[in-house]
């Protein structure tokens, strides 16, 4: 069944989710709801890195060694905010919908290829990061899954972190997997596994549903529960398995 056609049907399927103990999933309190949907101010660390303390002190160590190895680390996207991720929303919601007359549904549909609902974001808990090799020359999008396959300037970046990043503690979030749905491939991202994994558990134990529906951004009102359930479904949970 196509989105566009699951949105407008599933109104009442899924209402479930709303009325869903907790209890099924783990809880982490230390986090707070705040901090998770990225509102929160968290203490950032480093020039251009803008991580947590120990994703942050681990990357410098993978980057040292990603170094001699004759790759330089480049973060292109790390920590950003709730409000930060709403204008990326906002942004192309409006130009879909206005600029290439996009249906609304049709919209929503091409947003959550590669980006996130303002709230659910992996880059909201400074564990998340978008690398690239900073050597490497490119003109264009870097982050396309083209440059980095086959004769790509990314080949021997991706291959180097292949071999190595799970030693730092850093997984790839959305893998080639064919069976994977949700987010598009995407080689450049990582994840800082030590913190993700528990802010993800402490994330599941909320009603996602509840939180979504007290926001307000350009497309909202064509969120149905069954859409916010698939979503989450698709989208935060079927990542690699490693994250979860």
């Amino acid at each position: 069944m196509k989105r566009r056609s699951f949105i407008h049907k599933s109104s009442f399927f899924g209402m479930a989710l709303t009325t869903m103990p907790h209890s099924i999933w783990p809880t982490q309190e230390e986090y707070t709801v705040e901090e998770l949907m990225g509102k929160a101010e968290i203490k950032l660390h480093g020039e251009g890195i803008n991580l947590r303390k120990e994703a942050h002190d681990a990357f410098l160590e993978m980057k040292k060694a990603a170094y001699s190895d004759g790759i330089d680390l480049k973060i292109v996207s790390s920590f950003r905010d709730f409000y930060r991720q709403e204008s990326i929303w906002e942004r192309k919601y409006n130009q879909y919908t206005e600029s290439d007359n996009m249906d609304p549904l049709d919209a929503i549909d091409k947003i959550i290829e590669y980006s996130t609902i303002p709230g659910t974001s992996r880059h909201h808990w400074g564990t998340d990061i978008d690398i690239i090799d900073g050597y490497r020359k490119t003109t264009g999008d870097v982050l396309v899954p083209e440059k980095f396959e086959e004769e790509g300037p990314f080949v021997a970046f991706k291959k180097w972190m292949d071999e190595n990043s799970r030693k730092y503690g850093f997984y790839l979030v959305y893998t080639n997997e064919p069976k994977r749905k949700g987010f598009k491939y995407e080689p450049w991202h990582y994840s800082y596994a030590p913190i993700s994994i528990p802010m993800l558990a402490a994330y599941r134990s909320k009603n996602i549903l509840q939180l979504i529906q007290k926001e307000e951004f350009s497309g909202k009102e064509h969120f149905t529960a069954g859409f916010i359930r698939s979503y989450i479904r698709n989208n935060i949970l079927d990542i690699n398995p490693e994250l979860l």
